[in-house]
């Protein structure tokens, strides 16, 4: 697990402009979702991916490795994993035992090595050796599905077609009310129709630091957050 992260300031529900007061957990989320966004990005400014890369295909691979994995966990893994992967020709060219094993402490190996592997050998033979950077395209390769393709387009080609919904994203979705569907594709359209579409990439980085520091999977902390009074999951 991450470490803990420090909770933000609470909020009354009588704080903000005057519309804002009246607002409360009961209101129709297309009332409450504008508040709850303004509030939560004010709370996590800097908020931004936890993955550490240098290039598409790095950050691509990083992806990939943090299903069912902590970012700090892949951040460890990818300080060498990077150095000696450094092309998609060179995820194709060591058996795949060895590919295996270099990333086996970021669980399900075997199956990250598969989708590693066939996505790095589409990419050279149909893309030229250069990660795709079009959703359409990416969706194309192994083991990529929307939230995968939306963080490579989002923060190594600077395009944003929708909102990376993983699994803090989608705990909070349902738990404030943006969405009452499980499917993450379902998910990330309640989002974007309630997300003005300039906030679509930071605010899918803002709700997973809140889902870590305050909206935990097991304990959620409703006493210190910020948008209790607006989020009808809340125990406070």
């Amino acid at each position: 697990m991450a470490a803990r992260r420090t909770a933000p300031t609470r909020r009354k529900a009588a704080s903000g402009s005057r519309g804002a007061r009246r607002l409360s957990c009961e209101s129709p989320i297309e009332e409450r979702a504008p508040e709850i966004v303004r509030i939560l990005s004010e709370a996590y400014p800097d908020a931004k991916v936890a993955l550490r890369f240098s290039n598409p295909l790095e950050l691509l691979v990083a992806t990939i490795l943090s299903a069912q994995c902590t970012d700090e966990k892949v951040n460890e893994v990818t300080v060498n994993l990077f150095r000696k992967y450094r092309r998609p020709e060179d995820y194709l060219r060591v058996p795949e035992e060895e590919l295996k094993a270099d990333i086996r402490p970021t669980g399900f190996f075997n199956q990250k090595a598969t989708s590693i592997r066939e996505a790095c050998r589409r990419i050279v033979e149909v893309y030229g050796g250069k990660v795709p950077d079009s959703m359409e395209d990416l969706l194309t390769l192994r083991g990529v599905a929307r939230k995968t393709a939306n963080i490579v387009l989002g923060n190594a080609f600077g395009k944003v077609e929708g909102i990376a919904v993983d699994t803090h994203v989608k705990r909070l979705a349902n738990r404030l009310g943006f969405s009452s569907e499980l499917d993450p594709d379902r998910i990330e359209q309640d989002l974007m129709r309630l997300v003005p579409r300039e906030r679509w990439f930071p605010f899918t980085y803002v709700l997973i630091e809140h889902g870590r520091a305050v909206c935990t999977a097991r304990n959620p902390r409703c006493e210190v957050c910020p948008v209790s009074h607006l989020c009808p999951s809340s125990s406070v």
